[in-house]
């Protein structure tokens, strides 16, 4: 059977996708065994597969999707875009459409944010960053050459490139890569689902606030940068942050002349509740990375926005070697371009923020049901970022054993139902479309009940 043949088999492509596709955050071997769906389609806010089989995208397509598949104003204007050019390079060019939607970021994102280098993913936004905020230290109008080294969170994730991973703080991803990494300064992450002894909630998360400040005090003189990943840790699990916790980091890292690094790249485009969720405690960071949502779920593009100040530091004749000496192929392609600026103008013309809080609301309520169930130890929730935590005793928070894949077998019966989830070990992460209608949201709240149900019935 020919690859160019669009009528390939469905056994066909399991053979050559089981034989070449190696994919990511999967174990390879147990991938091969579960006969996963295929995906050929998709249509609103379901996804099809090579059988036919429609499933309720609970993810927005790993947390990116916000107005659903196939819409059609979205579909136009990469359509639109084709019939124009579909690529040119921006390394000393520039393109119109690129132009046009760093001015619509620019308007949309917090004040004082001017300048827009674009990447392609998150991780790339990130790294983007990272390399500007150690560079602009060096060019500022008093170089300071000292400054070499970042300040994260515990438990932060913000991207597999080497400099993401530097900057991340979770074991289970990043261990392997210690020894390629450079070090970092951690603040604690400022969470209470369990507490070290000698705390209770109140007084770990005041330790974690006075901690912050400590460390950020005691390193300012040598930290690059600050990075944070606003009110919404991911890929932690969705460990939300308290009030104020944002303010805080903003007001220290003025204080001693640190720059803010927010990665909005998850909870950015309405996750949280506002189209950015710095907006929620009033913070202007120094650079603030976007991807996921960016072109509506549609194409890979990222950007990281910067201040004047941190762009000027760049200024200067060619020969004085102030040039940010990084730059990607597909660097503000035009399609991606095309399909962002469609994006926002749906956010503009739709209303999606309001539906995001109905949203919200409504998957807090259907959720309730579940507040004192025996094997949920918690549910995080801000905005449209959801996390269900699956633990063996509620009471004592005890996880289940890492081999019974307790959150896995929850997303592989939520597959039979009809619906697409993802599970951050044995936290069953929700994460639906903006813009997705309230019955859906209710059905997808349901199935997953549904799923949590039939797996943890079994350990009774």
């Amino acid at each position: 059977m020919s690859v160019f043949n669009s009528n390939v088999s469905a056994e066909q492509l399991r053979t050559w996708d089981n034989a070449h596709v190696w994919h990511p955050f999967t174990p390879m071997r147990a991938y091969v065994e579960e006969h996963a769906p295929i995906i050929v389609a998709g249509k609103g806010f379901e996804l099809i597969d090579v059988d036919g089989r429609k499933y309720l995208d609970g993810i927005s397509s790993l947390w990116c999707n916000v107005h659903g598949h196939r819409v059609p104003e979205i579909d136009d204007a990469i359509r639109n875009q084709l019939d124009r050019v579909s690529h040119s390079t921006m390394l000393g060019l520039s393109s119109e459409v690129s132009i046009r939607l760093a001015r619509a970021l620019v308007d949309v994102t917090p004040d004082g944010l001017t300048r827009v280098f674009y990447s392609d993913s998150g991780a790339t936004a990130v790294e983007v960053a990272l390399k500007l905020a150690y560079q602009y230290h060096q060019q500022k109008s008093v170089p300071e050459n000292s400054r070499d080294t970042f300040i994260s969170v515990g438990n932060a994730y913000h991207g597999d490139t080497l400099g993401s991973v530097s900057v991340g703080g979770m074991d289970v991803f990043h261990r392997t890569y210690t020894n390629l990494l450079f070090p970092t300064v951690t603040v604690p992450s400022p969470v209470a689902t369990r507490v070290p002894d000698g705390y209770d909630c109140d007084s770990w998360l005041q330790f974690c606030f006075d901690r912050a400040a400590e460390l950020i005090q005691k390193n300012h003189q040598r930290a690059a940068g600050f990075v944070i990943e606003p009110l919404v840790q991911g890929a932690a699990g969705i460990l939300v942050h308290p009030p104020g916790y944002l303010r805080h980091i903003r007001q220290l890292c003025t204080e001693f002349n640190v720059p803010l690094i927010a990665d909005e790249v998850a909870v950015g485009f309405g996750r949280t509740g506002t189209m950015f969720a710095c907006e929620q405690e009033a913070v202007v960071p120094d650079l603030m990375c976007v991807a996921k949502g960016i072109t509506g779920g549609y194409l890979p593009l990222a950007a990281t926005l910067a201040t004047d100040e941190i762009h000027d530091a760049f200024l200067g004749t060619p020969e004085s070697g102030r040039t940010f000496y990084h730059g990607h192929t597909y660097t503000g392609n035009p399609l991606g371009c095309a399909a962002a600026l469609a994006s926002l103008q749906r956010f503009q013309e739709h209303g999606l923020l309001d539906n995001v809080t109905a949203a919200a609301e409504l998957i807090a309520d259907e959720l309730g049901q579940l507040n004192n169930h025996r094997h949920v130890g918690e549910i995080r929730q801000k905005g449209l970022m959801v996390g269900i935590e699956l633990v063996r005793d509620r009471r004592t928070m005890e996880p289940f054993a890492m081999p019974l894949r307790v959150g896995h077998q929850v997303t592989v019966v939520a597959r039979r139902k009809g619906l697409i989830i993802r599970p951050l070990g044995d936290v069953i992460v929700l994460m639906p479309a903006p813009s997705m209608p309230l019955s859906l949201i209710q059905r997808m709240c349901a199935l997953t009940i549904e799923a949590i149900e039939e797996v943890v019935s079994q350990f009774e």
